[in-house]
């Protein structure tokens, strides 16, 4: 048996300058931590009693006798990747709803093939699980997305992640004092729209769009090194939230899927109540949204936002981890028996 935890991220600045239509071209970054909110992926071999070869649980159970046969795209394309063609039993949980703007759909690439190549007794590297996460969803499946949510998920931690060429890519951990990590974590407020969307939809938009939005995005690649070094400063943390809706004002200006009235009504409700800026994360179109409020102030944010959901968190810097491992559980079946 071998299962694998692998973080969601906040993006805080630079999203849609990893696009590889940008990045190739122009260079890109973000700055982005990976939280204590996780993908939980189970895998072993298949007992062979059983009518089917592959069990698959997700918000539905599949039994499949081939590969081709499941309906989970990254199921599919990682077992077939892989060329895994012996059965098995993969079990996913999450802690935080999926399509919500947390990176879950590379959260859950990523953490499967760390599963299935510790299933067959291999260690990858934080860098090909990334890269190798990266080419299913953007070649395999053809999704338009960017990369950065499968390097934060492979390595973890506050990033600054720089993007160019091909597959290039660094990862420059933002280290700093333990009060100052507190008091940021302590100004952050995460919330539900309860919305879910289809991210790589919301994208395709935005990236036919990059060629008209050369000015936005380059703003927005320059407010990462702003934004590290307001963190990595001494002043007070409201800068990063003003350079928090700068950058949110930037965003919805790349498309008109990006918000909507009910998500600009939220933000507008935070505000008034004494957030100093945000941003809904990921692609756009739903799901959370986090705010930096003073601690002060959030208890007349929580209010304002009251029927929403609010979801506590910490950052984390472990990345993908295999969290159990049981060789002898995750052998291959040595077949079956006959009655004699």
């Amino acid at each position: 048996m071998i299962i694998s935890r692998t973080p969601y991220r906040i993006s805080f600045f630079g999203g849609g300058t990893d696009y590889p239509v940008w990045y190739q071209e122009n260079g890109g970054a973000v700055l982005a931590t990976t939280i204590n909110k996780y993908c939980y992926l189970s895998c072993r071999y298949m007992p062979q009693f059983f009518d089917f070869k592959t069990r698959v649980a997700w918000s539905q159970i599949e039994h499949v006798k081939e590969v081709s046969e499941i309906q989970h795209p990254a199921v599919r394309e990682i077992l077939s990747f892989l060329e895994i063609d012996d059965g098995v039993n993969i079990h996913h949980d999450g802690d935080l709803p999926a399509r919500a703007g947390l990176g879950s759909s590379s959260s859950f690439a990523v953490g499967l093939l760390h599963a299935l190549y510790a299933l067959r007794g291999v260690m990858p590297s934080q860098r090909q699980l990334a890269l190798e996460a990266i080419h299913i969803e953007q070649v395999r499946l053809a999704e338009n997305v960017g990369v950065q949510d499968q390097i934060s998920a492979a390595f973890g931690g506050l990033n600054r992640i720089d993007f160019g060429g091909q597959d290039e890519f660094s990862v420059s951990p933002v280290i700093l004092p333990q009060e100052r990590l507190t008091l940021l974590q302590d100004n952050l407020m995460l919330v539900f729209t309860g919305l879910s969307r289809n991210a790589s939809e919301i994208a395709k938009e935005q990236v036919k769009t990059t060629g008209q939005n050369h000015q936005q995005l380059s703003t927005m690649h320059q407010m990462v090194g702003e934004a590290t070094e307001i963190l990595k400063g001494a002043g007070d943390l409201a800068d990063f939230g003003r350079l928090l809706h700068e950058g949110w004002q930037l965003k919805r200006s790349l498309t008109g899927q990006i918000s909507n009235d009910f998500i600009d009504q939220i933000y507008e409700h935070a505000i008034n109540a004494g957030a100093t800026g945000g941003k809904l994360l990921g692609a756009g179109g739903g799901g959370f949204m986090l705010f930096l409020v003073k601690p002060e102030l959030r208890a007349a944010v929580t209010e304002a936002l009251k029927d929403l959901i609010q979801v506590p968190f910490r950052f984390e810097s472990s990345g993908a981890q295999i969290i159990f491992y049981d060789p002898q559980e995750a052998d291959k079946p040595a077949g079956i028996l006959t009655p004699r």
